[in-house]
């Protein structure tokens, strides 16, 4: 709900600012970073002092991390925090590794008391910061370059010379490259260290084993976490709890549409049609809606809008008299630029859109990362001003 009265969909970058806030009582003086497209709730306290001046989430698993448990647990599928038996607390990172080979990789931790997958979400001392900054100097001043936290920061920072190497050649990194960058951060780690004795330097936040975690970063995992609203048990009842979600229908009017009871509409308008089971709607204005099982449909206005099973429609506007049509596992989203003008983006929910990310798909003019640099740098907030304006114009357009 709005300031004004009026209710609209809360982003997922809404939603991730809202859920981080209950860190920052425990976080002064230290930069937090998370993901913006994944939100989780902690069933671990959220309210401890740091004890290390890089300290990363991760899910910490109850049970000892034995060659049983790291394979039950999938733990050589992801990256995974590994935390000292020692009562330090130090911890290190290792990528999507067998128990034998992370037990090899970790040795410098001695005995590891617990592990589990990292969140990646991260949180910084003030003084490591500008530590990085002053050894990263000539990259940033020259904008010179591509480093990410995980392979480039963390890893070399807690892993063994030889391991690391190891670990990154399995990323195409040749060997010299990977030597001469621990090296680099191992000098830095050594001087930052010995003037910087306060905290640890690498360690983990648990925010629980049994943390709830719903990540929208991949179409897969978008469409499995929204439709997740329409379900029943635990895990969707939590969901909705976080989204403040009370009842099936809210802020809607569509008495006129036969709405399958286990469908979720959120701030919508229609006249006439059917909505089908499992489906989530928000902030959709049409005369006349066909919305097909497991679609979602969301800040969508035409006079007719037609969205077959398990369909994805984002941002869709059209005055047209035919309205949007969208066939069974269709995924179709609008990119609209400050002057208000729109391209349509197409793809299907079968399609990978990692895999897919240099290609030009079927219905498109240009690849998704073409689209993404003609707009790394938009003015976001104004787009969003504007595309309301035409989302308004459309509805009234057609007598809502």
């Amino acid at each position: 709900s709005l300031a004004d009265g009026t209710s609209e969909p809360i982003t997922v970058l809404e939603a991730v600012v809202r859920q981080t806030g209950i860190y920052a009582a425990s976080r002064s003086g230290r930069l937090s970073v998370f993901w913006g497209d994944q939100i989780f709730v902690p069933t671990s306290p959220f309210n401890a002092a740091p004890t290390h001046h890089v300290d990363i989430m991760c899910t910490l698993e109850e049970e000892p991390p034995t060659a049983k448990v790291w394979k039950d647990k999938g733990l050589d599928k992801y990256g995974v925090i590994a935390v000292s038996g020692s009562g330090s607390g130090d911890a290190a990172q290792v990528e999507k590794v067998d128990h034998a080979t992370a037990v090899r990789m970790l040795k410098n931790l001695g005995d590891i008391g617990r592990v589990g997958p990292s969140l990646g979400s991260f949180s910084v001392s003030a003084k490591i910061l500008e530590a990085l900054c002053e050894e990263f100097k000539g990259e940033l001043e020259a904008k010179d370059g591509k480093l990410d936290t995980d392979p480039h920061f963390w890893m070399p920072l807690t892993l063994p010379q030889d391991e690391y190497i190891s670990l990154m050649s399995q990323k195409g990194v040749e060997a010299d490259e990977s030597r001469s960058h621990h090296m680099r951060m191992t000098k830095m780690k050594d001087a930052f260290l010995a003037a910087n004795s306060d905290l640890g330097l690498f360690g983990a936040v648990d925010v629980g084993s049994n943390a709830c975690w719903w990540d929208y970063g991949q179409l897969k995992l978008y469409t499995t976490n929204n439709l997740k609203l329409t379900e029943d048990g635990p895990d969707a009842d939590l969901l909705r709890r976080f989204f403040g979600v009370t009842s099936r229908d809210m802020n809607s009017e569509v008495s006129g549409v036969t709405v399958d009871k286990s469908a979720c509409v959120f701030s919508c308008k229609a006249k006439s049609g059917s909505v089908g089971a499992n489906v989530a709607m928000a902030s959709v204005e049409a005369q006349e809606i066909q919305i097909g099982e497991n679609a979602i449909v969301v800040n969508c206005a035409a006079k007719k809008i037609v969205a077959g099973k398990g369909a994805v429609l984002y941002n869709l506007i059209s005055e047209s008299e035919e309205g949007i049509v969208a066939e069974d596992g269709d995924v179709i989203v609008s990119v609209t630029d400050v002057e208000g003008s729109s391209m349509l983006l197409r793809s299907k929910t079968s399609i990978c859109g990692g895999q897919a990310w240099k290609k030009v798909i079927e219905g498109n003019s240009s690849s998704f990362e073409d689209v993404h640099k003609q707009n790394r740098d938009a003015d976001v907030s104004s787009i969003e001003k504007k595309r309301k304006e035409l989302f308004k114009k459309a509805s009234s357009s057609f007598g809502l």
